[in-house]
């Protein structure tokens, strides 16, 4: 029984997105750049929402919250991957395999919820512009944040639980650049059939409930903006929701190839492309996505570089 616990408390081995190739050289490089965008434009966003008076609302607190998310969701794989492959080393703990599941399945669960109840603040705001102000209080707001993170939380532990106290067998190397589920799942050298039904399960009830949410929130959004006379105010409700739109369509798109597909069609390289879009690109293109196209975000930028210069 020691010699067991002490065989599942040891490293595995990441396989990495790169070799030692010109042409992987180049790709990492590139990614780092993305990485370093991702880590500026997260972090900028949430500043000027913090600094900005202009943008206390109900709905960039909740951008806000979303920055905070791929910032963390970022920072929770590409440094250990650039790390392991400026080092020549594949190796990660399992303690750090175990923390590295829970912080991307938290983070991933709390987008997905987070998103669909941006979508509410939305609904609320084109087909109930008078009573935004009720029914999107202080309070509601920050209990759509807290249900958001915890909820979320609560799951990724309960599976990281589960999924770590399983023995793994075999190099114990993990067909990935990070701990993701699947990859980790495939080391398991019991029987886990009951458990991973149970999973995916969990899995699509996190991604189809959001879905409906956010669909049924259009929905009654695409209504209200046909029965609208006023071409201009027809034009702002496209505007505010555009942006929302195109995020979730590339969050949940990356989500659904990535986890709803089943296990006899997955490949190690079709996972690493998938958990690639939504693990470095989608949080890289998400502030990017809701700042150039939004003029209350620019404005702040503006207030707050002229504040900055007029006290030097």
């Amino acid at each position: 029984m020691w010699l067991r616990n002490q065989t599942s408390l040891a490293d595995f081995f990441l396989e990495g997105l790169f070799d030692d190739s010109p042409t992987h050289l180049f790709l990492f490089c590139l990614t780092l750049v993305v990485f370093l965008v991702a880590l500026s434009s997260n972090t900028l966003t949430i500043f000027l929402i913090c600094v900005d008076r202009g943008l206390h609302t109900p709905m960039y607190f909740l951008l806000s919250q979303l920055s905070l998310m791929d910032l963390m969701h970022v920072c929770t794989t590409i440094p250990k991957m650039a790390t392991n492959y400026l080092s020549g080393s594949k190796s990660i703990s399992f303690v750090g395999c175990a923390t590295q599941h829970f912080l991307y399945l938290s983070l991933g669960g709390a987008e997905c919820v987070l998103l669909a109840l941006m979508s509410y603040d939305r609904y609320v705001a084109i087909c109930h512009p008078l009573r935004y102000t009720v029914l999107m209080s202080r309070k509601v707001v920050l209990m759509m944040a807290v249900t958001s993170w915890l909820g979320a939380s609560l799951n990724s532990l309960i599976h990281t639980v589960i999924l770590m106290h399983f023995p793994f067998c075999g190099s114990r190397k993990i067909h990935h650049f990070y701990c993701e589920y699947p990859a980790v799942m495939k080391l398991v050298c019991v029987d886990f059939t009951v458990y991973e039904t149970t999973a995916h399960i969990s899995t699509i009830v996190l991604l189809l409930l959001p879905i409906i949410l956010v669909s049924t929130s259009y929905g009654f959004i695409l209504h209200s903006v046909i029965e609208m006379r006023s071409a201009g105010s027809k034009r702002n409700a496209f505007a505010t929701c555009s942006s929302h739109f195109t995020v979730v369509s590339l969050w949940f798109g990356a989500c659904i190839f990535s986890y709803m597909r089943p296990r006899s069609q997955r490949t190690p390289l079709q996972d690493k492309v998938g958990s690639v879009f939504y693990s470095i690109i989608t949080p890289t293109l998400n502030p990017l996505i809701y700042t150039l196209r939004n003029k209350d975000v620019a404005k702040a930028l503006r207030r707050v570089l002229k504040r900055d210069f007029i006290s030097q």
